[in-house]
Order: C-alpha cells, then structure tokens, then sequence
C-alpha cells in the first residue's frame, strides 16, 4: 500500500494541542471572571474612622467565602497590614449588586417582522395576476423588473440580516445573563437591582412586551423573583419592617431577597413625562413589580448594651439615635419634568414623594440610612459626566419628549426634600440631612459625583443696570454644586460641617459596548459613630466579542475532540480513517478536476472537429476520383464481354499492356 503524504487526524490532533489550551485559558478567565478582576464588594474598614477597604482584604474575604481557610484575630492598630494569614472580617450586611440599562431588543429589529419575508416576491405577484394599476404595460414591466432586482438586493440581505439579529439576541441574553450569574454566584450580594431600562423600547405591542418580559426572566435573570405587590409598601407613619438584615452566617445573607429584583421603571420600559400613560405602566407593574414603593430593613444590634442608648419618649427623650434602619425607596422619576402626558400620573409620583418626606425621620436623628433607586440621573452642569443637559419636547403637543437629567428644581427635590439637606446652618439639624445615597442609570457611560452645598458662602446683593437703562437687584444665592466623587474627595468636600453632600452613582450600562459592567455598593453601620456608611465598587467583565469568541472556540475545539476520538474508535475497528479522509477528499477535489478536464477535452474536441471536417473533405475528394475509375474500368470490362473477350483474356490483354508500358 501507498503512504499517506498528508494525515488529517494527525493535522486535527496537532491544532488541538495548539488551540485546546487557548481554549481552556479563556474559558477559565470568562467563567472565572470577577476572580481575576479581583471584584469583591467593599469591606466595613477595622476602625470606625478609617476608610472602606475595596482592595486586598475585600478581595481575600470573598475568596474565603468560596473556601475553608483559617481565621486569625484582626490587628485593629494596623487597618493596613497584611497578615500572613489571612483575618476573618464581617462583610457589610447590606450588599447591592447594581445593573444598569440591560435594553432587551426584540422583533421591532428584525426586518422579516415589520416588512414581512420577501415582500418584493409578493409585490411582483400582484403586478404579475394585475392586481395593480398601471398607466401602460411598459410601466407594469418596469415595475416588475424592479421588483426582481428588490428581490435578490433586498429582501435575500434582510432574510439573511434577520437570521443574524435573531442569533445576536439569543447570544446578547445569554451574554447577559453570564454577568448576573457570575457576579451573583461570586459575590454573593443580599440584594440585588436593575435600574431601569430593562427592555429596549417602550413603542412595543403587548405580546412583544410579554415576550421580552419573558427572556428577561427565564434566560437574562432565570431564578429571580420580581417584587410581590404586598412587599413593596407605599410610605406610612405606621409601617411594617420588610425585613431584617442579617449578621449571622458567612455572608449574612437572605435567601428569599438574594433570589428577588428590585426593578426599575426607565424610559424604554414606559416612555419620558410626555409619553407616559396608564397602559404603559400597567403593564410594566404586572410583569416587573410596582413603579414606586419602599422596603425598610432593620439592622439587630449584635451589642445588647446599646438598646439602652436609644431614643425613647418616655426613658431616654434626649437621645437622638434610632435603631438603625435602612430605607430603600424605589422611585419613577420619569414624569418629574413638566409638561407630562398624563397630569394624573404625575401627581402620584409627586404624592409618592412628598409621602416619603413626610413619613422620614426628623433629621435630628441619627441611624436612619436612605437609599434611593431611579432611573434619570439628577442635573450636572455640561462638562461632569459623559450626559449633557439635554431636554427636548413634540412638536404636537409640547410635552416632554426626551432628557438626559433632571432639572435643577426636581433634583433639589432629592436633595433638600428627601434627604432633608440645607445651605442654612440655622435649619434642623444644622442643615446636614439624613444620610443616603442615589443610584440610577440612563447614563449608559455611568458617573460617580457628590453634590453639596456650601453654608458658608455669603449671599450678595447688587444693582445691575438692565437693557432698558433701570436698574434692578441681583441677587447671588447658595446654589447646589456637583463634581466628580474622586475630584470632591481629593479637594476634601466630603465630610465638612459646612457644606453637606450627597454622593450620586449613575452606574455604567451592564450592555456590551460598555463592557458588562456592574456596581457592588455595600451599606454597613457604624455603632460608634451611629450613623450608616456606604461604598461602592465596579467590576467589568468585558465586551460581548469576548463572550462569542470564547464560545466558538470551544465548539470547535469540543467538535475536534469528538471527532478525533471518533476516528480512534474507527482505528480499533480497523478503519483506516487517514485514507478515507483523503480518498473522500480527492473524489470531491478530483470530481471538480474531471469535469475541468472534461470541458477541456470538449474544446479541443470541438477545435479538432473543424481541422478533421477539412481532411474528410480532401479525402472524399479522392476517393471520389478513385469511385470513377472503377466505374470506368466496369463500363470498359462490359464492352470486351459483348465483343466475345473472356475475363482471363481481359486480365491477360490489362497485363501485356502494363508490360509493355513499362518497358517504354
């Protein structure tokens, strides 16, 4: 037998051994994702006045909630040493794994759907049968023709583009999906939310709706449980705990509120102020949860000593501490810019609101932590983050049609009204306000600020002189102001008596052009302070090439092997798969080469046909000449018999003449 000069299982086994371990790398780092980008949410710092940890110890912390390893007592003198052995520290009792804008798209982006599966091929039916009116024929074939030509330049690349958008939302969910799963298997959060957005339009029919309210359940977010209606409270002064943090276990976590999600309304759930109506909400509320409400958990005390340190009527009325609650207020703030849609949708977000400022604690008070969830970030001057101010409205009726932020007189409503803060040092409280935090989306570039107010500045009267020559009096107020999170904490804005602040998270867009991004915000108590502190933190996890490149890699590499093995099992069967393989491969190569050679050989057939027309015509031409001396000689043997002369005297009278004729 012949040898082989080319071996595909060897070929096959040689790119395995190449592209197996690239393939195995990468799929450790996509499923082990938030291990290598050290993701961790921020750890309670060891002394109260020290700063939260978001580094080593948060990351080790989450690690060992992932493995037994030993524990050690704290150096409490040193927060930043770094033992050999690593120290057990409690995790903050609150965890919030924060998403934004994930912007499931559906059907409205699949061109098959709203133009229908080759619609040329109908339209030149219906020009075809006469169904259509034409000035002339010459019109109708016109048009015809440019129904074909729509046929093979349109309608094949939308049949073609409509495969592949189905395939890129299938992958995007699951792509999705891989983030939350991950993260929440990592970092093990207490609760988790998404900040709106979660679809990607609000211009959907309801069974479109339904059907990516169901994706995002059963494929993005499979194993959460939206917010029941009895939980989500609306705000009272006599209300009900939704729960309790816990302070027991590894990671003090809920396993009911670990499994639930907080969502968010967001502009392509239920539209901007000027597009909002009752069918929109409704169905977001049925398949999401409720638009606006509250959730307040308590925090146990672990130190039984403090509860008689609380405030009390009757046994302690000069204390200001609570016991330490963390309000969660999961707010729509779509429609809190005017003009409005719907007038009576507006005012059940601003009656939701002043409810929320009228059953808050007396900022005197200390312990009370508020959290606030929306969707539409508040206002920034042009220049803080990526979102320029931006409001624009239609043309049919003025109403609001789309915003980038707030405005400056809603976002004081979050500031001055829900979080009680002031620029009079002489308001309660001495202006300071609750404590709390903002989160939102809508920003898909997300943006970390702190918005204060400073008390100390003095406010001034001038006389300016206007346009028509009178003067009038200008005068230059407190104002809130804004820069980013790490610029205002380097110029040491935050913290001081006199100017009190809030910071605001807009958080990164969990979409892949935005590199799967997710927050992990922690919320943790402070006895000896007695008042809540918070943290936050992102880990990315990359782009959506990523996730396809890695899968694809692995269907290869996985069909190899299987193959591979394949022809091992052949091997012991006596199958001698190489030869196969190539025989196969030469009859299908080989095939194509006859059928070249064949044409080949037609051609010169074809070619030599008219050369050898030529040569039978030049040789008919003789053997005619040849046919008509037979013909002569029979006509003269026929002479000689009438005459009497017999055959042999004919043969013998041909003979003596070419004797003759050759002797002369």
């Amino acid at each position: 037998m012949s040898q082989l000069s080319w071996s595909p299982t060897a070929t096959l086994r040689k790119g395995l051994r190449i592209f197996l371990p690239i393939s195995l790398a990468l799929t450790i780092y996509l499923y082990f994702f938030p291990f290598f980008g050290k993701c961790a949410f921020p750890l309670p710092p060891v002394q109260h006045n020290a700063p939260a940890d978001t580094g080593y110890h948060a990351f080790l912390e989450t690690v060992k909630l992932h493995l037994s390893l030993p524990s050690v007592p704290v150096d409490e003198t040193d927060p930043t040493s770094t033992p050999t052995v690593t120290p057990s520290r409690p995790l903050a009792p609150f965890r919030l794994l924060a998403l934004g804008d994930p912007q499931l798209e559906g059907d409205t982006s699949i061109p098959t759907e709203y133009l229908g599966v080759f619609p040329h091929v109908k339209s030149l039916f219906r020009h075809l049968t006469f169904q259509t009116s034409h000035t002339s024929l010459r019109w109708r074939l016109r048009q015809c023709f440019h129904e074909i030509v729509d046929i093979f330049f349109e309608d094949v690349f939308n049949l073609a583009e409509s495969y592949r958008k189905r395939f890129d939302h299938w992958g995007n969910d699951y792509y999705l999906a891989h983030i939350y799963r991950t993260l929440h298997w990592w970092s093990r959060p207490t609760h988790v939310t998404v900040l709106g957005d979660l679809l990607g339009s609000q211009w959907v029919t309801d069974d479109e709706f339904y059907w990516r309210a169901h994706r995002f359940w059963n494929r993005v977010f499979k194993g959460g449980e939206r917010v029941p209606d009895e939980v989500a409270m609306y705000p009272a002064d006599e209300y009900d705990l939704t729960g309790y943090l816990s302070t027991s276990g590894p990671a003090n976590d809920s396993s009911v509120w670990t499994k639930r999600i907080i969502n968010v309304a967001g502009n392509h759930d239920i539209g901007y102020a000027g597009d909002i109506h009752t069918n929109l909400t409704s169905r977001f509320e049925d398949a999401f949860g409720k638009i606006n409400y509250e959730l307040r958990f308590e925090l146990p005390l672990t130190n039984k000593s403090l509860t008689s340190t609380l405030f009390d009527a009757l046994d302690n009325p000069l204390s200001d501490r609570l016991v330490p609650e963390l309000r969660l207020v999961v707010l729509n703030d779509m429609n809190l810019d005017t003009p409005a849609l719907s007038t009576e949708l507006q005012d059940d977000t601003y009656s939701f609101i002043n409810s929320v400022i009228n059953t808050a604690s007396a900022v005197q008070f200390k312990g009370h932590f508020t959290l606030v969830l929306t969707h539409v970030p508040l206002y920034k001057p042009d220049g803080v983050c990526v979102d320029s101010p931006l409001f624009t409205f239609h043309d049919h009726d003025g109403t609001l049609k789309e915003q980038n932020q707030l405005s400056l007189a809603a976002s004081k409503g979050f500031l001055e009204g829900m979080l009680g803060m002031s620029g009079n040092k002489d308001a309660p409280g001495n202006g300071q306000g609750r404590r709390g935090i903002i989160l939102n989306g809508h920003d898909h570039e997300g943006c970390d600020t702190w918005h204060y107010i400073n008390q100390s500045f003095v406010e001034e009267e001038t006389l300016v002189q206007a346009e028509d020559g009178e003067y009038e009096i200008a005068r230059k107020q407190r104002e809130w102001e804004v820069k980013r999170y790490k610029q205002a904490k380097k110029e040491s804005l935050i913290g001081r008596e006199d100017m009190p602040g809030a910071r605001e998270v807009t958080v990164r867009s969990m979409m892949g052009e935005f590199g799967g991004n997710a927050g992990l915000l922690s919320v943790w108590f402070d006895e000896e302070e007695w008042e809540w502190k918070a943290e936050y933190a992102t880990c990315p996890m990359g782009t959506q090439h990523l996730w396809w490149v890695v899968h694809f890699m692995d269907f290869f590499v996985i069909l190899g092997a299987v193959l591979l093995a394949g022809a091992g099992v052949a091997g012991w069967f006596g199958v001698d798969v190489d030869r196969a393989v190539v025989r196969g491969l030469r009859r299908l190569v080989g095939g194509r080469k006859y059928r070249r050679r064949t044409g080949e050989r037609g051609e010169r057939h074809e070619r030599h046909r008219g050369g050898g027309d030529r040569h039978r015509d030049e040789r008919g031409k003789s053997r005619d000449r040849g046919a008509l001396k037979d013909r002569t000689r029979s006509k003269s043997r026929r002479r000689l018999e009438r005459r009497g002369v017999t055959p042999d005297q004919q043969l013998w009278s041909e003979a003596k003449k070419r004797l003759d004729y050759g002797k002369s």
